[in-house]
């Protein structure tokens, strides 16, 4: 079950990062709740193409991930190039690196919910 539900994380990153939003619904609930918010695929796909459009070159990387089943936890390395601010710090056009600790709860094969917590003090630390 554990290799499944890493194969399923897997795939769930390779759409994002083709950035295949009409293949979303395959990999994420209707339902979808991100750290305690309900926004459902459409509110999830929203955030996501804001994400992009805010970082051109953003490519999600898996360091490391977890299984237990119905759990995948995921460190996720990210070096891109926001256009203007993010978290509220002003990057500017720079590249910077920094770490994502996310937890994922499936059910039914797809992602129900999200908690999320960026490394911000790691993109301080480079401006």
């Amino acid at each position: 079950m554990a290799e499944t539900l890493k194969r399923r994380y897997r795939a769930y990153l390779d759409c994002l990062n083709r950035q295949a939003w009409d293949e979303l619904d395959r990999h994420v609930s209707t339902d979808v709740h991100h750290n305690g918010q309900p926004l459902g695929v459409d509110g999830y796909r929203d955030m996501l193409l804001a994400d992009f459009e805010a970082i051109p070159d953003l490519r999600f990387e898996a360091e490391r991930i977890v299984c237990d089943p119905p759990h995948v936890a995921a460190r996720l390395l990210f070096r891109c190039t926001p256009r203007g601010e993010f978290l509220g710090l002003p990057v500017n056009g720079r590249t910077v690196s920094f770490g994502e600790n996310a937890f994922y709860e499936f059910a039914d094969g797809r992602i129900s919910a999200v908690w999320s917590v960026i490394d911000k003090a790691a993109i301080e630390a480079q401006l």
